[in-house]
């Protein structure tokens, strides 16, 4: 499909169902809620609460 057939077909598209023909979504990772779980974390680390190290790193 060339580019002139696909924004042939997109526009016809657009017309007749007069909207987009694709949904759009907002990346879940920038929710109120994931943001407000981050602040918390990142106020537990900075006043030394809750801090556990990941398996992956190791202490020497």
């Amino acid at each position: 499909m060339s580019l002139s057939t696909a924004l042939t077909s997109f526009a016809r598209k657009v017309g007749n169902e007069r909207r987009i023909p694709f949904e759009i979504s907002a990346d879940p990772f920038e929710s109120e809620d994931h943001i407000a779980m981050l602040e918390m974390r990142i106020a537990d680390l900075k006043s030394k609460r809750n801090e556990q190290e990941h398996d992956l790193i190791k202490s020497k």
